[in-house]
């Protein structure tokens, strides 16, 4: 069984084209939120996840196995409910009524701009439904909010952030976070793998 204890969050300092080549893992939400889990990789190796208690997998983090190969962790489409405002009667504000009423029970809920997203829940749908909102059932990956103060969750938005904007000499920008430690993709490789990644054995 192959074991991986250390995460490179959003495959940080990894060219795409190099984690594309990588092995797969593809999981649910609830799967991602445990920190010790078995399972199978693309190729059928068996995989075990031995990472720090409390760790969150997100959809393009790498994991790091002992025998220095790496490997790409992919959210599993899953059931949601996909929640957008009505276009002809309501606003992007209902979206924002919806997430407060939704945060206050608790509920884990991805954010984009123009949609929500929760786990199905025929109780919390009527409800939405009632506020003049389009709920829909569908099948798609599944990245809730964690806590504020939750580094994976800041990772993820930070990786996504950064790719949807440019960055140049005349676009003045504002800091999430102070300090060297911001923004940092510097990754050491495992000595086995180059950075194109092949394996090299001695």
């Amino acid at each position: 069984m192959i074991e991986c204890s250390k995460l490179v969050s959003q495959g940080a300092g990894l060219s795409k084209k190099l984690v594309a080549r990588f092995p797969k893992i593809i999981l649910d939400w609830d799967s991602r939120q445990k920190s010790r889990l078995h399972c199978v990789d693309s190729i059928g190796r068996n995989v075990g996840v031995f990472l720090p208690r409390g760790t969150v997998l997100r959809g393009n983090d790498v994991l790091v196995a002992t025998d220095g190969s790496l490997i790409e962790v992919q959210a599993q489409a899953q059931a949601v409910l996909r929640i957008e405002y009505c276009p002809e009667h309501g606003s992007y504000f209902d979206l924002m009524r919806a997430a407060y009423h939704l945060g206050n029970r608790h509920v884990p809920i991805e954010l984009s701009p123009s949609c929500l997203k929760i786990e199905p829940d025929h109780v919390l749908q009527a409800m939405l439904e009632s506020m003049h909102l389009i709920v829909k059932q569908v099948n798609e990956a599944f990245e809730p909010e964690s806590g504020a103060y939750d580094q994976s969750s800041f990772a993820a938005y930070s990786h996504h952030h950064h790719q949807s904007h440019s960055h140049d000499s005349h676009h003045t920008h504002h800091s999430h976070v102070t300090g060297e430690s911001a923004h940092s993709h510097s990754l050491s490789l495992p000595s086995s793998l180059d950075q194109n990644g092949e394996h090299h054995h001695e």
